[in-house]
C-alpha cells in the first residue's frame, strides 16, 4: 500500500529542513493520492525536475515506493513552468514540492536507483 501524498510530502520536507535545506509546497494536490513533483532549484538559478516514474519500473513487491524520474536536468526556470504547467493541465490534482538544493542526496529515490531502507519512505 502506497503512503498518501500528504504525509510523504510533509515527511520529505522535514528531511529537507533537517539537512539544512529549504523546501516549500507550490501546489498542494490530493491528499491521498495526488502524484509529487519535485522542482529542485540550485544555488546558480538552474532548475531541474523530477516527476513520479512510471509504474512499468516497478517490481510487484515494490508497489507501495514512490520513484521519480528526472524529466529536466538543469534548465532555466520557466522551462519548469512551463512542464509544470502542461502536467497541470493533464492532473489537476498534483503536489508540486519546491527544494532548494544542489543536492538531493537521499531525499527521494530514483527509478534507475535501489530503494534505500530508513524505516519510513519504503512502507
Amino acid at each position: 500500500m502506497r503512503l498518501r501524498s500528504d504525509i510523504f510530502v510533509s515527511a520529505l520536507m522535514r528531511r529537507v529542513f533537517a539537512r539544512g535545506d529549504f523546501a516549500a509546497v507550490e501546489v498542494k494536490g490530493a491528499e491521498e493520492a495526488g502524484a509529487v513533483f519535485v522542482r529542485q532549484v540550485f544555488r546558480d538559478g538552474a532548475e531541474s525536475l523530477h516527476a513520479p516514474a512510471p509504474q512499468s519500473f516497478f517490481e510487484a513487491e515494490e508497489s507501495g515506493l514512490r520513484r521519480f524520474e528526472t524529466r529536466l536536468e538543469r534548465v532555466e526556470a520557466p522551462a519548469v513552468a512551463e512542464a509544470l504547467a502542461r502536467e497541470r493541465r493533464f492532473d489537476g490534482d498534483l503536489w508540486v514540492v519546491s527544494i532548494e538544493t544542489d543536492d538531493l542526496g537521499d531525499l527521494i529515490d530514483f527509478a534507475a536507483a535501489e530503494p534505500k531502507d530508513d524505516g519510513f519512505f519504503r512502507r
